[in-house]
């Protein structure tokens, strides 16, 4: 189990995350900002990958309930993610320069990262895993999971926005309208299902309302 501190700021930030979900979806859909429409299940998966990559594994890096050399791997992960998302946003927003193969091949450096990560946690390991360490293993494998998924959601979308992403009339989500989204919208929607429910018991976990 997470530290009593760690265990209010998961609580926290999830409400943090459904509020700016909200504000996120009034802003594309309603005052109609720049990048276009979104619909559901991006909006969903969206603010899945910001939880879990920007808040919950910078998060666990930082209890001391977790391996020294687990929170490493979810702190540079975490880390590495920041550093994307800062420059996401000055490109998406600034040079209006994004295009989705950036994104695909911080990805695949993500995967590279995580992976040598467990790697050298396995050769540093000493004795049988803690509960806690099998728990934040499960968040890392959860971590990959989803960085295969977004490198799917990436590729597909380039295709169907053929490219159009830079620019002031740069596209950057799927809407719902779309004839060339629906299937993005529909296999979206199919992942978020299991993404969420892994996701959801292992923050059950963490807040002691399963086993840890």
């Amino acid at each position: 189990m997470l530290s009593p501190l760690s265990r209010v700021l998961i609580l926290a930030l999830l409400g943090l995350s459904a509020l700016l979900g909200f504000l996120f979806w009034h802003k594309q859909n309603v005052r109609r900002s720049r990048g276009g429409r979104i619909s559901p299940p991006k909006l969903a998966w969206l603010f899945y990958a910001i939880f879990l990559w920007f808040l919950l594994c910078p998060l666990v890096a930082l209890d001391s309930a977790v391996s020294p050399h687990l929170r490493v791997v979810l702190g540079g992960f975490g880390a590495c993610m920041w550093m994307r998302g800062v420059a996401e946003l000055y490109m998406l927003y600034v040079s209006h320069n994004w295009r989705p193969p950036y994104g695909i091949g911080h990805d695949v450096l993500c995967i590279l990262l995580v992976l040598g990560g467990l790697s050298w946690f396995q050769l540093h390991r000493d004795g049988p895993l803690s509960r806690m360490d099998a728990w934040a293993l499960s968040l890392v494998a959860l971590v990959l999971v989803s960085l295969f998924v977004e490198v799917l959601y990436a590729t597909l979308f380039f295709q169907a926005v053929e490219g159009h992403t830079t620019g002031e009339e740069g596209i950057w989500f799927a809407d719902e309208e779309q004839a060339r989204f629906r299937r993005i919208n529909r296999i979206t929607l199919a992942c978020n299902i299991p993404l969420y429910a892994s996701l959801g018991g292992l923050i059950a976990m963490a807040l002691g309302l399963g086993a840890p």
